[in-house]
């Protein structure tokens, strides 16, 4: 039915809805089905025709300027005239991995639907990355090209990108001037294109004409990262079903309907960056891009102007708007309902934000990358709780398991780490560079007859039904929306002072709510140092930590005498993080 709303269209239809294999955990999702995820968002939906707007945008810094928009047509031929049949010109083996590591505009949309129709792969990877991270996603994807921006404007700045990319030692780059023409770019590898010479190579006589290369339902479509406890990023690939899901959950929890206009300032190198291109066109919805900060008043007059009816955010952007009150003056009163995603949210913060669109719903959504979009949600058919979720997403069990790891009663209150019913659709089936069976499925419990799958948060139903989540169960945190281990960050801390024994990274959530805060708990050789050397020693910290990602900040340093360890000798991180979050609130 859902499949039926969306219009979704299969070259081979599916033999069935689900069917029992070994092959795949929870059974096999709608076996012999061929298609393309990519030329769905294309084609015409039930009430939607071609000259319907596909995407709205707006570049920062001319927030008078008129609103500037791409029809479900223009859309189709500047991803099949262009960029598809330039993608061929390159004479890349189908199926090859090609890396996006831009910001999300039009043209990182275009050419995201474009190696997806052509049937390449794409490899996400986020714009704020340094160049190490960067070098160690396209290695592990072994991707063939990569589509960049020479710099990324923000706030009247130029903040470098394919610098980076020449840094990261980056297969084959196709270039992208963010103002001006590629004959700016500076550093240009000889065996890089500029995007003149790029589009230059596609067969012009084939202009608006394109065979979509239609794919078996589990083929790769995407390679994203999420970051794993041993340091090195685990590589999740999306096949063509995954992004059926997240436009269900798009269709079932935010009301995403023919005709909205959804915002969610975001990147493609994160999953929610896929999850808006395809919860939107899939769905028959706009798309609207703000091409620069999300910070800003320019954005807020951007959603107005745009007539925004689904506005997702993350709770740092939230806090931020309500502390500059950068959207006093703006009417926001077409939007329905909001989504919010990546952190804990702040309940004050969100009775705030609600009250900027005559107090329309938060649809709190919690999922992974590995999941294709949430296993837990609210929905605009049940009564919200600020900060907290109404219900499983639709076609997801959960399951709480107590001290001993047995699966709670399902309608019963209580708190543990929380476990998947393995009947989940879209959700990934393997890893690039991990087992995914030991990662997901090992020593987990049964439940009739099916062995769950970790999912790692530890959550919280309450009396009245609600669920609240307590953050990571194991020793991941989540900073700014990223999933971090904490041995990543103490690999880098522990370097940056011979006085340092050890560190442990924590994430503590602040009083009152929202995302954690990153604190670093320090042992040192010796003796402890003053308070102006701790806070030399936060300095020292975060520039060290740029080179991870610059979105991470340490909030404090903290001085302890030993770590807490297991007989086993493994550091006790929640035990530290329980004291920390203790400490904070006897503060008060």
């Amino acid at each position: 039915m859902v499949f039926e709303e969306m219009g979704i269209t299969f070259s081979v239809a599916p033999s069935c809805i689900l069917r029992d294999s070994d092959a795949y955990p929870g059974g096999e999702w709608l076996p012999g089905a061929v298609l393309n995820a990519a030329a769905n968002c294309l084609t015409a939906k039930p009430g939607r025709t071609p000259s319907n707007v596909a995407i709205v945008w707006r570049d920062e810094g001319k927030d008078s300027e008129p609103l500037n928009f791409v029809t479900v047509e223009e859309l189709r031929k500047k991803v099949c005239s262009l960029v598809a049949n330039a993608l061929d010109a390159l004479n890349l083996a189908k199926g090859s991995a090609i890396a996006i590591d831009m910001p999300m505009n039009v043209n990182a949309v275009t050419i995201y639907l474009a190696i997806v129709l052509a049937g390449y792969i794409v490899v996400s990877i986020a714009d704020s990355f340094a160049a190490p991270a960067i070098s160690m996603r396209l290695k592990i994807s072994e991707a063939k090209a990569i589509f960049t921006q020479d710099c990324i404007l923000r706030d009247d700045k130029e903040l470098p990108l394919y610098s980076r990319v020449v840094e990261a030692k980056a297969p084959m780059a196709i270039v992208i001037p963010a103002r001006g023409s590629s004959t700016s770019i500076k550093g240009f590898r000889a065996d890089d294109l500029s995007w003149e010479d790029f589009l230059g190579r596609a067969d012009h006589t084939k202009a608006d004409i394109y065979t979509t290369v239609e794919q078996p339902a589990y083929q790769f479509s995407n390679i994203l990262f999420s970051s794993g406890t041993t340091g090195e990023p685990k590589a999740i690939p999306w096949t063509h079903l995954t992004p059926l899901k997240a436009a269900a959950d798009g269709w079932c929890h935010m009301d995403i309907r023919k005709g909205d206009v959804v915002a969610w300032p975001t990147n493609l190198g994160w999953m929610m960056g896929p999850w808006l291109v395809y919860a939107s066109l899939l769905n028959g919805a706009s798309m609207a891009l703000y091409n620069g900060s999300p910070n800003s008043s320019g954005f807020a007059k951007f959603v107005q102007d745009a007539k925004v009816t689904m506005l997702g955010v993350v709770p740092s952007i939230v806090r931020t708007w309500k502390s500059t009150d950068c959207t006093a003056g703006f009417d926001w009163s077409t939007i329905r309902c909001f989504s919010s995603t990546g952190e804990a949210s702040s309940v004050d913060d969100y009775l705030w934000l609600m009250g900027r669109a005559c107090y329309k719903p938060v649809i709190e959504y919690c999922g992974g990358t590995e999941i294709g979009g949430g296993f837990i949600t609210g929905s605009l058919l049940q009564p919200q709780a600020l900060s907290a979720f109404s219900t499983p997403a639709m076609g997801c069990n959960l399951f709480i398991l107590d001290s001993n790891g047995n699966p709670l009663p399902q309608d019963s209150a209580g708190i543990g780490e929380l476990a998947l019913d393995p009947t989940l659709f879209g959700s990934s089936t393997t890893l690039l560079n991990a087992d995914h069976h030991e990662v997901y499925f090992s020593g987990m419990p049964e439940w009739n007859a099916k062995v769950l799958r970790r999912h790692g948060d530890e959550f919280e139903r309450t009396t009245e039904g609600y669920y609240r989540a307590h953050g990571r169960a194991d020793d991941t945190m989540n900073l700014g929306g990223i999933k971090v281990s904490s041995i990543e960050i103490e690999r880098i801390c522990n370097r940056v002072n011979d006085a340092i024994l050890e560190t442990a990274a924590i994430g503590v959530p602040p009083v009152g709510g929202g995302p954690e805060q990153l604190t670093i708990a320090v042992v040192f050789k010796d003796q402890s140092p003053q308070a102006e050397d701790l806070n030399q020693l936060k300095l020292m910290f975060n520039s060290a930590l740029k080179k991870l990602n610059p979105l991470f900040k340490v909030s404090s340093v903290v001085v302890v005498p030993s770590l807490p360890r297991t007989a086993s000798n493994k550091v006790m991180r929640r035990v530290l993080r329980k004291e920390f979050t203790q400490a904070k609130h006897s503060k008060i």
